[in-house]
């Protein structure tokens, strides 16, 4: 049996979410695009979805544009605003700790013609909004900033930085696929004009997620075929991942705050566990207001990887950085911008707490991790004993 502290690659199916797609999947097949009844039941799940999203968001529904998850939703914001008119001449400002589908869409636009600014960030792992500020160029017309980063849990200052950009006249994307469910992402207070999310995140299925898209914002489509989305994305919907979606967006509105506060005290009882316990342990983003279940720890002496395994056989499931960037050779370009050096970023693990984890779960957790340090730290030719 295996314990899962990774919540931040992805998660298991809430009951609710299971019930939700096993009827849809039997009942609701027909296209929702087409006009007999079998296509309107479909196309009343997607509307039902799209509602309950723009609620937990606090949007008007018309703003919900249905895409296939996190990723799709980061490249439809960044692409789509900055090729609107073309990308030539237009300039970008983002951050070095951004998620790889925003930092790869960047990176697009630059081949295609646009300047890409990256702001560095603190030891914390925050950036400065004095600093967007100073990045601001008469071409800018677009901003990205993450409302909170997917290794460190760090939350960044997104309503600051909104109110930057709206003095200046350009639009602000954030990607808000970790933040969604365990902070309260409203985007009328938080000021976005487009925001994204993925349903993996939320105890529903891979292959959906959304881009909320402020009225009178516009994008140019990434997909072409059709008329879907309000002619934003095309493509016949995903039906039973956007219902997925909008049964766990509808969860989320009742259980999230208390569901939080439930997951920092967790999350607090296993990092003061460790620190106690193992010497020469470190909390990455120790200074920054964090995601209620997300701790990245450095241990002296090891390799994150090596822990990884280790607890893995033990039967703990946690993470050496963001599961996008598996198997990569190089250390996390988060902890590399905080500062960190290479070493000490590939010293690092984060655990990553959800529906399922209790204090027994954590409590073992913690023990195995003082076992397999003291165990991996002794094997080490780098650690000195004391």
């Amino acid at each position: 049996m295996t314990y899962y502290f990774d919540h931040n690659a992805t998660t298991p199916l809430s009951a609710a979410v299971l019930t939700c797609v096993s009827r849809v999947l039997r009942e609701c097949y027909g296209n929702p695009s087409s006009i007999h009844s079998a296509g309107q039941a479909a196309r009343q799940e997607v509307e039902l979805a799209r509602g309950h999203v723009a609620c937990l968001l606090n949007a008007h529904p018309s703003e919900i544009v249905f895409t296939s998850g996190g990723t799709e939703s980061d490249n439809l914001a960044v692409l789509g605003a900055v090729r609107l008119g073309g990308a030539a001449g237009k300039h970008v400002v983002t951050t070095a700790i951004e998620h790889p589908a925003v930092l790869g869409a960047c990176a697009q636009v630059v081949r295609e013609g646009a300047e890409v600014t990256y702001l560095e960030v603190g030891g914390a792992g925050v950036v400065n909004p004095d600093a967007v500020q100073r990045a601001l160029r008469p071409s800018t017309m677009l901003i990205s900033v993450m409302h909170a980063n997917n290794e460190t849990g760090a939350i960044q200052p997104v309503a600051h930085i909104s109110e930057i950009a709206r003095t200046a006249g350009v639009l602000f994307h954030s990607d808000g696929v970790q933040a969604v469910g365990r902070l309260a992402a409203n985007v009328q207070a938080l000021g976005v004009d487009l925001y994204s999310l993925s349903a993996h995140k939320l105890n529903a299925p891979k292959g959906a997620g959304a881009l909320f898209v402020r009225k009178g914002v516009k994008l140019q489509a990434l997909q072409f075929g059709g008329r879907h989305e309000r002619e934003r994305r095309a493509g016949t919907e995903n039906v039973p991942g956007i219902a997925a979606l909008g049964c766990t967006a509808d969860q989320l509105q009742q259980h999230r705050a208390v569901e939080s506060q439930r997951l920092a005290g967790l999350r607090d009882r296993l990092e003061s566990s460790i620190l106690r316990r193992v010497p020469g342990v470190r909390t990455n983003s120790a200074g920054a207001q964090r995601l209620a279940n997300t701790s990245s720890l450095q241990f002296d002496g090891i390799q994150g990887e090596a822990l990884v395994i280790a607890l893995d056989l033990a039967g703990f499931a946690v993470s050496s950085g963001a599961a996008c960037s598996s198997g990569a050779v190089e250390p996390s370009h988060v902890l590399l911008a905080m500062g960190l050096t290479r070493t000490e970023a590939r010293a690092s693990i984060r655990f990553s707490l959800g529906q399922g984890n209790d204090e027994i779960q954590v409590d073992a957790l913690a023990d195995a991790v003082v076992a397999s340090v003291a165990r991996l730290r002794k094997l080490s030719p780098v650690y000195e004993h004391a």
